[in-house]
């Protein structure tokens, strides 16, 4: 994925420039600006292909940026970056636009993740033989599985996923009627394979059977040991 263009907005000029550098020692291409009023400027003259915004910025915040860049470009990833941990400022963040968000401080690997697992979802880049077209359905049993708007639906109802749900999904639906690896998933997802990751994946596998478990035609098999099978007639 080198060549890819970030817009990252971040007022901490010592933390930006480590991550710019670092970033670009990475192949990517950034362009950093250092406060809110200046970002949409930049947006517009650099065209990037996802942008990394902080939320707490000088005279225009990142929520209200990415709600503006959302509203010129409903495509473009965004991924909010803030000290905040309330799960009220989780929800602002979703709901301006934003595709993901990392809590601070954090660890230039997992935003590299992040990057390319939302590079690979909106751009519909899959490594699996399986993976998607670039359209934006999968259809799953009775359910259709949006990957763009992050959305599971049954008929008329609407299961909103988040960004970690959505790209679960994606990697069981890519591997649909065979097994994936449960090592795999957690790099893929969560950068690492960590005990505490692991459980974290669990918790996650719960939430899709629940959101599944309308349609007896659509089944996540536990491989003790080994990983998932994804079964879907």
């Amino acid at each position: 994925m080198e060549g890819i263009k970030i817009l990252y907005v971040e007022d901490e000029v010592y933390l930006g420039k480590i991550v710019k550098e670092s970033l670009e020692s990475r192949g990517f291409t950034v362009r950093m600006e250092t406060e809110g009023l200046a970002a949409l400027p930049a947006f517009r003259e650099f065209r990037p292909d996802i942008c990394v915004l902080d939320v707490m910025l000088p005279k225009k915040d990142g929520f209200a940026i990415g709600k503006d860049i959302r509203d010129m470009d409903e495509r473009i990833p965004i991924i909010y970056l803030t000290a905040k941990n309330q799960p009220e400022d989780v929800l602002k963040g979703f709901r301006s636009g934003g595709n993901d968000y990392i809590r601070k401080p954090f660890s230039l690997e997992e935003l590299i993740v992040r990057i390319r697992n939302l590079m690979q979802l909106t751009q519909g880049r899959a490594p699996s033989a399986n993976s998607h077209p670039s359209g934006d359905e999968v259809h799953l049993g009775r359910y259709t599985f949006h990957l763009l708007r992050y959305e599971l639906r049954l008929g008329e109802k609407v299961q909103k996923l988040s960004h970690r749900e959505a790209e679960l999904l994606r990697i069981l639906s890519e591997h649909r009627n065979q097994t994936v690896q449960r090592t795999d998933i957690l790099k893929r997802v969560w950068g690492d394979d960590s005990f505490f990751n692991s459980r974290n994946l669990d918790v996650y596998i719960k939430k899709l059977r629940d959101y599944l478990k309308e349609d007896e035609s659509v089944e996540i098999i536990t491989l003790k040991g080994v990983g998932y099978h994804f079964a879907v007639e």
